[in-house]
């Protein structure tokens, strides 16, 4: 089981409501219910009940919440990231560049277009 749905569904779980839980992890809406949809898949029955009145973990949610949160913290910390040298890709000398233009004032290095 992937340990990304696992912590999707721990938060969600926390806060019981889906916006407030996509807002919390940084990530999209669409993305959260895909994936509370996917997990549900794979454990073969329903976490959640959504209604108007609000979103409710059900009893096999409750179960589940406690596996989750274990495995969770079982789980091997994630690889960093390797840093990446400062500065970007190389560009082009252009020249001296513009100077800026002061109103009034002819444009510097401004050539005349021949006819």
């Amino acid at each position: 089981m992937n340990i990304d749905l696992l912590v999707r569904f721990v938060a969600v779980a926390e806060e019981l409501h889906f916006p407030r839980a996509a807002s919390r992890l940084g990530i999209p809406l669409a993305s959260l219910y895909s994936s509370i949809a996917k997990l549900e898949e794979e454990v073969g029955t329903p976490l959640f009940v959504r209604d108007p009145s609000g979103t409710r973990l059900t009893k096999a949610g409750d179960l589940f919440l406690v596996t989750a949160r274990d495995e969770i913290a079982a789980a091997p910390a994630p690889a960093e990231k390797p840093a990446r040298p400062a500065g970007g890709k190389a560009k082009a000398s252009k020249g001296k560049g513009r100077a800026p233009a002061v109103k009034g004032q002819p444009k510097p290095y401004k050539k005349r277009q021949g006819r």
